[in-house]
């Protein structure tokens, strides 16, 4: 029973894409102690880390036909570690979670609306804007959302270079991690703006991004 429970919950780890969900939450908790006190900056961090299960799993669950086609083995619900089912619950647990503990965190009601939009946008692009040429756009405005809910809870407005930099690496990660399943997609028909440029181009956007972020925290700081 315990065995089970614990394979579980390593299970929901993998399908929260983990790696990302850790990158994410880390940020928002060293941003989030720029402007409060590390406990404050704690419950964003959880705030953000249910959101982020949110919309890893629904990413997953979204993508569920795809990667049963492609075969891919290492996603839980693909290898039956998991149920759609038991997904979906699971889901709706933690969109509960993340507007309470946005709710009760210093995000307040201001940064928790703002917490949400990024979420929208995120969960949009897994439906159906990661197929469009409008792919880079959720990117922008879920990791642009941020440093927004966290500046807006204490009635401020967060500096052009912070948002400007967050944008400019969240698309330039955008090109970049669509490239290990570029080919997967073109099969299936993923036709996101990376997809269309290629690898090449998709390539050297990304370069370009990050040295346009780069320069963003160079000069606008």
């Amino acid at each position: 029973m315990i065995g089970e429970k614990i394979s579980k919950i390593r299970s929901l780890l993998i399908a929260s894409h983990f790696g990302p969900t850790v990158i994410v939450v880390t940020t928002s908790f060293i941003l989030s102690v720029t402007q409060f006190p590390a406990a404050s900056a704690a419950k964003i961090a959880l705030a953000i880390f249910a959101g982020q299960l949110v919309i890893g799993w629904s990413n997953d669950l979204i993508d569920l036909p795809l990667d049963q086609a492609a075969g891919r083995e290492s996603k839980p619900l693909v290898a039956g570690k998991i149920t759609p089912s038991f997904l979906k619950r699971c889901i709706a647990a933690a969109l509960i979670a993340a507007t309470i503990l946005s709710l009760l965190s210093p995000l307040g009601i201001k940064g928790t609306l703002v917490h949400l939009l990024g979420m929208l946008s995120a969960t949009l692009y897994n439906i159906r804007l990661k197929s469009t040429v409008l792919s880079p756009i959720p990117y922008v405005i879920s990791f642009g959302a941020m440093p927004w809910a966290i500046y807006l809870s204490k009635s401020e407005t967060p500096p052009l270079w912070l948002y400007l930099g967050f944008a400019l690496f969240a698309v330039a990660f955008h090109f970049l991690n669509v490239i290990k399943d570029l080919q997967w997609d073109l099969n299936q028909g993923v036709m996101g703006l990376p997809q269309r440029i290629g690898r090449n181009r998709s390539v050297g956007v990304a370069v370009i991004l990050v040295a346009l972020a780069i320069l963003d925290l160079l000069l606008l700081r």
